[in-house]
């Protein structure tokens, strides 16, 4: 213990103290759909954009449309053309002579505009499938951003801990200086490395946790999990919040889906009326007549070449009355869901304003309570010279500055995790 045992300056002390819990602030320049422009470091717009490249869920996604969107090809075709040949095993006599054989070919078509009724149909529902392209780009960036404002109030609370460490350093080797003269006991050195101990503690979890957290974050990006990640080294809250557009949350792709979806239904039903309609046939019938070797006439052995035309009605259409009531159904259903999901992001939305509301009122109060707590700390050292500096307060205004300080980093990731949710609702 004697290693310890060298005095400092009560000033130095001062000094030292009113350096370590200043709290430094940056300027904030542009707040845009989950980017914030950063002093130093590498910009969070940065990670979304690799995210956005490199998502396997996005390219997911991205394919499904693509498979939708073939299918216009798929339906852009007529019905197979029917192709028969037949012999005449007990050829049938006829007055030009015995046929021998018979080919025929028909093709019936859909009636008028049914085909371009099956397109508008499948683009429909290829309409409907981009949208959740543009919600599984949304969730990504927002699942970037809380994952990066995780990390950045990790690595606040790591930093803000190894400093809280370095002080109490420094008050040990007060506390050591005032054994020796006789105006403390070694009580009071045992107290102060025992709570040097758990910060220690605390700092190694938090170690862990900014390691778990980072493997979210790269994988996020889809990339390997140790890369390291560059966060903020500080950062606070804008003077003024942005204005909210409640009005964009109707325009949430989620929402916007149901209303495609909804579309889709009535290109059903249009298609559903053309397929109920007649279907029209064109066809040809040729049959080979053999020559009558015992007869000599103008037609002998003349084939027979007979075009048709078929309709197909459907007489029994229960089938299509029935499609019909099911897409009458699906519209509601599909409206009863819309108006479900409005209700729940509305009420998503209202909590985030909310609870970003009540960040910056804790972190406001926060900001009142490291002030006095670093006044109180000053009355203590001022206190040493006169010699009655008592441990026990400096643990306990030690240990209210430190959790001053982490309520804070936690009201500063709290209203950017809640701005993100926020954007995510309302941003066009």
């Amino acid at each position: 213990m004697k290693k310890h045992l060298k005095k400092i300056s009560p000033f130095k002390i001062f000094n030292f103290l009113s350096v370590h819990f200043n709290i430094k602030r940056i300027v904030i320049f542009s707040f845009s759909l989950f980017t914030i422009h950063f002093v130093n470091g590498q910009e969070l717009e940065t990670y979304i954009n690799k995210a956005l490249e490199n998502s396997p869920e996005i390219q997911k996604f991205e394919l499904q449309y693509n498979i939708a969107s073939e299918k216009v090809n798929e339906v852009n075709t007529l019905p197979n053309t029917e192709f028969a040949v037949g012999y005449f095993v007990s050829e049938p006599e006829t007055r030009t002579g015995p046929q021998r054989f018979k080919v025929s070919a028909k093709q019936m078509l859909p009636w008028f505009n049914t085909i371009s009724a099956r397109e508008n149909y499948v683009n429909a529902l290829a309409d409907a499938k981009y949208e959740d392209i543009v919600i599984a780009k949304r969730k990504l960036m927002a699942s970037v951003s809380q994952s990066y404002y995780n990390l950045y109030a990790n690595t606040a609370k790591q930093t803000v801990l190894v400093e809280n460490i370095k002080l109490l350093d420094t008050y040990e080797t007060l506390a050591l200086t005032s054994v020796e003269v006789g105006k403390a006991s070694a009580v009071d050195v045992l107290r102060l490395q025992m709570r040097e101990n758990e910060m220690q503690q605390l700092l190694e979890v938090l170690g862990q946790q900014f390691l778990a957290e980072q493997t979210k974050f790269n994988k996020l990006l889809n990339r390997e999990k140790a890369i390291a990640v560059k966060v903020l080294n500080e950062l606070n809250l804008p003077s003024e919040d942005f204005e909210i557009t409640t009005k964009n949350l109707e325009l949430h792709p989620e929402l916007l889906k149901y209303d495609k979806l909804y579309q889709s239904v009535e290109k059903s039903e249009l298609l559903n009326q053309k397929e109920s309609s007649p279907l029209i046939g064109f066809g040809l019938d040729y049959v080979n007549i053999e020559k009558r070797p015992d007869m000599s006439f103008s037609d002998n052995g003349k084939d027979i070449v007979m075009p048709m035309v078929s309709v197909s009605i459907p007489i029994f259409n229960k089938k299509y009355k029935s499609q019909t009531k099911q897409n009458e159904l699906k519209q509601q259903e599909i409206e009863s869901q819309k108006q479900e999901r409005f209700n729940s992001l509305e009420t998503l939305l209202d909590k985030a304003v909310n609870d970003r509301i009540s960040a910056r009122i804790s972190y406001n109060t926060q900001v009142k309570n490291l002030q006095q707590a670093k006044d109180a700390e000053t009355i203590l050292v001022k206190s040493y010279e006169t010699g009655t500096i008592d441990f026990n307060d400096v643990l306990d205004i030690q240990e209210l500055q430190l959790k001053f300080q982490m309520n804070q980093i936690e009201s500063i990731k709290t209203y950017y995790l809640q701005t993100t949710n926020i954007n995510y609702l309302t941003q066009k």
